[in-house]
Order: C-alpha cells, then sequence, then structure tokens
C-alpha cells in the first residue's frame, strides 16, 4: 500500500523531532510505499537538509509552517461573504460558553459540528479561490473576533480581549490555518495515497484530515506527546483572553482531529488519558510505544561489570522541567550518607534555551560541593562533573549510561522518557521521579519518588549504592523489559498490523468512473499498481459526497487570480 506519512519539524530534515522513530518506520516496513509530507519550522532546518531516504520513499514534498508570503489571491464579493460567514463562524464557536451539565453531551456535539463545518468550509473556500493567506490577515477575521468576543453569552474571558489580543489571536489563527492553502490535497497529492499517517497532533495532522474531507482518505494519528498539552504547558506569557481563544482553537481542531481518525495512537498511558479527556473515542486508541534501537546498549547491557560502584549518572536535554537543581540538592544528601559517591551529568545537547540553566546548575554545583583534595598540595577535584557526549572520556551515549551504576531521573514534566528506557537496555538500575509515563515505562523494575523531593531521592540513591546485588537484579529485569516492550521491531510490527485493519475497513473511499462512464468495482484497482495497459489510460476520479466543483480540474494554492477576474 502507499503511506502519506505526515511530520511537522521532523522527518526527513536531519534536525527534526522525531526523526529517527520515523525513519525506523519506513525503513522497517520496506514493503509499503511512503510519500513524505513535511511541514519544515525554520529555514536554518531547510538549509541543514534531509536524511538519507530508503528506496521506499516515493516522493517528498515540503511546506514551511514559519512563513508564509501574501498569495495575491483577490477575492470577489462572493468569495468575501463566504470568507466572512466561515470565520465568523469559526469565532464564534472559539467563544462559545460552556453547555449546561444536562446539556452536556448534545451541546459538545454541536459546537463539534459548527467548528468542522467552519474549518472545511474555509477549506473549500481556498480550494476555490486559490489561496487563503491574504484574507486571514485581513481586517475582516480581526472585526469577526471582536464581534464573537462581544457577542452576549461569551466567557468573561474573551469580553475583556483588548485590540492587541485580537490581533495575537487573528495572528495565531493564520498561521495554524495557512495549511489550508496549501496545493496536496489533490488527486495527485494525497488523494493518492492509502492511508494518512500523522507522526503527531496538530499541524502534522491537519493536511491528513482534509485529505478523509476531500477525497476520503483514511487518517492515522500518532502521539507521543499530545499537543495540546504542550500547548498548555507552553502558553503562559499570553493575556487571559488570548490563553482562552487559543486554547478553545487548539481543543476543538484535537477534537475534530480525533473524531475523523481512523485509529490514534498514544505512545504510552499518560498520553492516552490527556487524549480521552479531548474527546477521543476509547474503541479508537490502540497504545503503541515508541521504537528504539537496543543495538547500540547491547554491549553496555551484556557486561554490567563496567559500571563504576559509587558512581550515578543523569543523561538528557539541560533545560528547567529537567530539575536539575532539585538532583543537585540530593546529591549533597547522598554525598552526607556516602561520601565517596560522584556525579555525572551528561548532557545530550543544549540549547539556547538550556545555557542559561546549565550555568546556573554549574554555579550551584561548584557553591554545594567545592574542590576536594587529599592533601595541601594536590589539586582538588569537584565531585559533580558536567561532560556532553563525543568528549574523551564519553564518545557515545552508551558510554555516559556504562560509567555509573545507578541511572537517576529528575524531571517535573515529562513526555516518554527515552532516556529511561536507554539506561533500561545498558541494564542499569534507575532512580526516577513520577513524571508523565516514568511509571508505565519502569514497571517495577526501578525506584520511583515523588518529583521536588531532594530527600525522597537522596533515599532512593543511598539504598541502591549500598546494595549491589539490588542493583543488578533491578538492573537484569529493566533489560528484559526495555527489550520486550520498546524495541523498533514491536513497534513495526504493530504499525504493520494497525495499517492493514485500516485499510481492511475502507476498501473503496472513492467512486472511479471508467471511459464508459460506468462505475469501476474498485477505487483504486489492484492491477493499477503494475505497469501495464491497465495504466494507460487514468479514470476520471470524482469525490464521493464532495461538492461539485471537485469534479473539475484541482486549482493550485499558487494560482494567481486578477484583480478584473475576481471583479467578474
Amino acid at each position: 500500500m502507499r503511506i502519506g506519512l505526515l511530520t511537522e519539524s521532523g522527518y526527513p530534515y536531519v534536525s527534526g523531532d522525531a526523526s529517527p522513530w520515523c525513519d525506523r518506520l519506513v525503513r522497517g516496513l520496506a514493503q509499503h510505499e511512503f510519500d513524505i509530507y513535511a511541514l519544515s519550522r525554520s529555514e536554518r532546518q531547510e538549509d541543514e537538509g534531509w536524511l538519507p531516504l530508503p528506496s521506499q520513499v516515493r516522493r517528498v514534498r515540503t511546506a514551511p509552517v514559519w512563513t508564509a508570503e501574501e498569495d495575491g489571491v483577490a477575492y470577489g464579493r462572493r468569495a468575501r461573504r463566504r470568507f466572512a460567514e466561515c470565520y465568523g463562524e469559526l469565532a464564534a464557536v472559539l467563544c462559545a460558553g460552556a453547555p449546561a451539565d444536562g446539556e452536556r453531551t448534545s451541546g459538545q456535539s454541536a459546537v463539534a459540528d459548527r467548528f468542522a463545518s467552519a474549518l472545511y468550509g474555509l477549506a473549500e473556500l481556498a480550494r476555490d479561490e486559490g489561496g487563503l493567506v491574504g484574507a486571514l490577515r485581513s481586517e475582516t477575521a480581526v472585526r469577526a473576533l471582536e464581534r464573537a468576543c462581544r457577542a452576549p453569552g461569551a466567557p468573561r474571558t474573551a469580553h475583556e480581549a483588548r485590540v492587541p489580543d485580537l490581533l495575537t489571536v487573528a495572528a495565531h489563527l493564520e498561521h495554524a490555518l495557512r495549511l489550508l492553502s496549501l496545493d496536496w490535497y489533490e488527486d495527485d497529492g494525497l488523494g493518492s495515497v492509502d492511508l494518512c499517517h500523522a507522526a503527531s497532533g496538530g499541524a502534522a495532522a491537519l493536511p491528513g484530515l482534509l485529505a478523509r474531507h476531500f477525497t476520503g482518505v483514511p487518517l492515522l494519528v500518532t502521539e507521543y506527546g499530545v499537543r495540546l498539552r504542550t500547548h498548555y504547558l507552553a502558553d503562559t506569557d499570553s493575556s487571559p483572553a488570548v490563553r482562552s481563544l487559543l486554547a478553545a482553537f487548539h481543543g476543538r481542531l484535537a477534537a475534530e482531529i480525533y473524531r475523523q481518525a481512523a485509529f490514534v495512537t498514544p505512545g504510552n498511558a499518560h498520553a492516552r488519558r490527556w487524549q480521552e479527556r479531548c474527546g477521543a473515542d476509547r474503541t479508537k486508541l490502540r497504545t503503541v510505544y515508541p521504537g528504539m534501537d537496543a543495538t547500540p546498549f547491547a554491549e553496555v547491557g551484556e557486561s554490567p561489570e563496567r559500571a563504576a560502584p559509587d558512581t550515578l549518572v543523569w543523561v538528557g536535554r539541560v533545560e528547567p522541567a529537567k530539575d536539575l537543581i532539585s538532583l543537585l540538592h540530593a546529591f549533597a544528601e547522598i554525598r552526607k550518607e556516602e561520601p565517596g559517591t560522584r556525579l555525572r551529568v551528561v548532557a545530550t545537547s543544549t540549547g539556547p534555551d538550556g545555557d542559561a540553566y546549565l550555568t546556573h546548575c554549574k554555579a550551584l554545583a561548584a557553591q554545594l560541593f567545592p574542590d576536594e583534595a587529599d592533601g595541601p598540595h594536590a589539586v582538588g577535584d569537584n565531585p559533580v562533573s558536567f561532560e556532553e557526549i563525543g568528549g574523551p572520556e564519553v564518545p557515545t551515549l552508551a558510554d555516559a549510561y556504562a560509567c555509573g551504576a545507578v541511572t537517576v531521573l529528575s524531571s517535573v514534566v515529562e513526555g516518554f522518557p527515552i532516556g529511561l528506557v536507554e539506561a533500561m537496555f545498558c541494564g542499569r538500575a534507575t532512580v526516577s521521579t513520577d513524571a508523565g509515563a516514568v511509571v508505565e515505562v519502569i514497571g517495577g523494575t526501578g525506584l520511583v519518588v515523588p518529583p521536588r523531593n531532594p530527600r525522597a531521592l537522596a533515599e532512593a540513591c543511598v539504598s541502591l549504592l549500598r546494595d549491589p546485588e539490588r542493583r543488578e537484579r533491578l538492573g537484569a529485569a529493566a533489560r528484559a523489559r526495555a527489550l520486550e516492550l520498546f524495541t523498533v521491531e514491536q513497534n513495526i510490527t504493530a504499525f504493520h498490523g494497525i495499517y492493514l485493519e485500516i485499510v481492511s475497513h475502507t476498501p473503496a473511499r472513492r467512486a472511479a468512473l471508467g471511459d464508459t462512464g460506468a462505475l469501476l468495482p474498485f477505487a483504486v484497482p489492484a492491477e493499477a499498481h503494475v505497469p501495464g495497459r491497465w495504466t494507460a489510460a487514468r479514470s476520471r476520479m470524482v469525490a464521493r459526497g464532495g461538492p461539485g466543483w471537485a469534479a473539475g480540474p484541482p486549482v493550485r494554492a499558487t494560482t494567481r487570480v486578477s484583480t478584473a477576474e475576481a471583479a467578474r
């Protein structure tokens, strides 16, 4: 079958998020063809280039989400009226108040239908007119938001929205909805695939949602980190009005994606609970753990004696959510009980946002642990070291886990703890904070303590440092669990089965007409994939149940319409 893989800020770019997982999935399913539809996040990411692509990738189409030039499309009077109606309805839905307790189910369903109608109306307008960017940036859009916020029944936070707030919300909606103007939704684009697989929710899933609307292509959504949750955690500096309106938009969009998807595959139970709270039908949910390559960690996992018995290791990306401050305070308590213990902090990557936090952590470590010397003429040494992958002492990620007997995770916010799984592959005993999917991943093979509790973290580490036999038992159990649940092979097998299940339930998604005008028995006959006389003449495809204009030649988003033509 042919899979349309939808990514945002990820595969096939070198520096993309979730690129390793997508690459392993594509390479593991060599029996299928893949069309990659990628949304880039920056010009720098595009300049860095792509990963080497396997032969089963048939084509790659990209579009930037970080910029959108004015499309130059001039709407006529009818198109302007259609836009005002659809965008006004979208804004009204964002400002709709919560239904009463007795009307909650019917009220939520009505709001979901109104949101879907407005969204697809804007998509059809963009397809008819050749673009939507200019309209989304127009004064009409801002005035529609203002009317919705001032309407009776709107929430108090929406009533208090000022002009700067409205401009901020309008700009964010333009950024999110500019994907409606892409020319990906034609029969030679996403309409030609058998299945759309969105590698994340949000923007990556929106093209799949439109492909399902226009051509009936089934949609599969995979979320290892729920995008709606990420939005809630990240948007903390905006005004209450902006947060309220944007939360309503992202919530409505997530609910529509979950409603239209054939299946949703969360990466863990923590993400699954979020999806259910956001409206996902639990009958559509299939938990599929991320597939990770265990090969680089095999040598370390099979050689537990390499670990230094008095060393703790922390591996990860340095940022405030990892709470290294609590770990350093916990290590101060550990040193009181076990004076010879060392802590090695190994950073896999540090971006601009993490530099200041890393500097603060180094200053705190120097304050808590002055350099120690064995004698008056010896050079002091700090028991806490900050290192990076690729250095002389830690050349690889596996070497980072190999240098310590206990691996520590101190996060206060965590999705799927990849570093924890890597430590389990290495057969290391672990001490972790109860954040995200940590408990689900550990499953009794490590110690778990409350977050932001340095004393509990210290006590758990000391108990393992003093009991080497227990460390060995936990490490062996952790490695066995990781090899059973979190390998690439398990991930690929699960998605292969889900692909087949989805396609088996959607054998004919479109009506296809032959040369005589008669209906063909299948939308995409099997012989269409075999070179020969069957593919000499292309059948005319008509969207079943779609608008009449969809039967004509598709209009690309890049088509330019002159002012004179628009006036007619």
